[in-house]
């Protein structure tokens, strides 16, 4: 069975619309497109160049394989195997794509039956919508976030509507020097409650 891996840029209030240019989603009025770039430095950009090395296949909604199918296909001198791994677009709308290894899937049932599939573990960049749809329905095996030290207060979000209680454990955890908190976390199981302090 392959892993579903969220991997997010996010800020403290949770934001993830368009960290990395200024252009990249002005959707519903966004005007903070590439509000990650003052925190990058070395060690932050040890990790992302270690991320974006890993073998993996993509899970994309729509509007993110769309902002990607324009820039990273001319790119792939920084992200070496963003054009040879698979990218399975979630869309009712989109059936084809001329950006090579792209695939257009439409239900639930389809990520279910990809999960199961033998491949490469299955990456989520972006696409908030993709990753509300997963979280409601117990399909994110790891969350992967870099949590950048500042609040937008509006913006598309990590976690939304839909989430379901859910624990997971910390398997990796940085801070950057400017203050990113780079953390991984694996699904673990039901949540778990109790009495402080007894």
């Amino acid at each position: 069975m392959r892993k579903i891996i969220v991997l997010s840029m996010i800020t403290l209030d949770g934001v993830m619309q368009a960290p990395g240019r200024s252009k990249e989603d002005r959707s519903e009025g966004f005007n903070y497109g590439g509000w990650t770039a003052p925190y990058g430095d070395e060690v932050y950009g040890k990790v992302v160049q270690k991320e974006l090395k890993q073998p993996a296949d993509y899970l994309l909604g729509r509007q993110t394989f769309e902002i990607w199918e324009d820039y990273w296909p001319e790119h792939a001198d920084f992200w070496p195997g963003i054009n040879d791994g698979t990218k399975y677009v979630f869309s009712k709308t989109r059936k084809k794509s001329d950006w090579k290894n792209s695939v257009f899937i439409n239900s639930v049932a389809d990520i279910r039956k990809l999960k199961k599939s033998k491949g490469s573990d299955i990456q989520v960049w972006g696409s908030s919508k993709i990753v509300q749809l997963l979280l409601k329905n117990d399909l994110v095996d790891e969350l992967r976030l870099k949590i950048h030290p500042l609040t937008l207060g509006k913006g598309k979000k990590l976690f939304d509507k839909g989430t379901i209680p859910a624990a997971f454990t910390l398997t990796v955890s940085i801070v950057t020097p400017k203050g990113v908190i780079i953390v991984h976390y694996k699904r673990a199981g039901k949540v778990k409650t109790g009495t402080v302090g007894s």
